[in-house]
């Protein structure tokens, strides 16, 4: 018995994925780096909020223990907090500003919108100059206190002091690889938003970490 061999159907791409902006996926067709940019999926913030919630648990750790361990000691000394903290804490509260700027600059740069960002990287190096410049005050007031007689481990107080602000200094860092990255990324024109997004809303929430631990700091020590 004979069978017969019927030719597959002709699938249209069109149809699948709508021609140019009126499909449902749309994408755009002009075929242009920054359009197709612009028109790149919606941020995924799963991971940065992952990884701020376990920092932000990691220091609600060291914050129980400092207030237990204070609470329960006879030979807790407090002592002034270096100076240059509030210097420190200006510096990194203004890389904030900053990087917002950055990062709409960016985001007007991917639209097209050569008139309003004429260099959209000058705001990234700001924020990175801030961002460093705030790690190596860290290290200036770990010799200011080193000055005082007061190291990691000459008292409770102390050590808590160095733990804490060398932890989040560690972190600062993290976040300054990432403004290199997106930096290196937007000099390519490979950029994506998400990232952008994801870079900036860790920054801020290292300056909102900050602020955090200084007023612990001011408080309990």
């Amino acid at each position: 018995m004979a069978s017969t061999l019927h030719e597959p159907p002709q699938i249209d791409l069109n149809d699948v994925l709508g021609a140019g902006n009126g499909g449902s996926i749309n994408i755009p067709t002009d075929g242009g780096l920054r359009s197709v940019l612009h028109h790149s999926p919606a941020p995924s913030s799963s991971a940065i909020w992952v990884a701020m919630f376990a920092i932000s648990m990691m220091f609600a750790a060291f914050t129980s223990a400092l207030i237990v361990r204070k609470g329960s000691s006879m030979d807790w000394e407090s002592f002034a907090l270096p100076s240059i903290l509030y210097f420190n804490t200006f510096l990194l509260l203004v890389s904030s500003v900053t990087l917002e700027v950055a990062r709409r600059r960016v985001d007007a740069f991917m639209r097209g919108a050569r008139s309003a960002a004429q260099r959209p990287t000058s705001w990234l190096y700001v924020t990175l100059a801030l961002g460093l410049l705030f790690v190596i005050g860290q290290y200036v007031a770990w010799q200011q206190l080193r000055a005082q007689g007061m190291y990691l481990a000459t008292n409770p107080s102390s050590s808590f002091f160095y733990v804490l602000t060398a932890a989040h200094a560690l972190h600062v860092l993290g976040g300054l690889g990432g403004l290199i990255y997106i930096t290196y990324k937007l000099s390519k024109l490979t950029l994506r938003r998400n990232t952008m997004v994801a870079t900036a809303r860790y920054w801020h929430f290292m300056g909102a970490l900050w602020v955090y631990l200084m007023l612990l700091l001011w408080f309990k020590l």
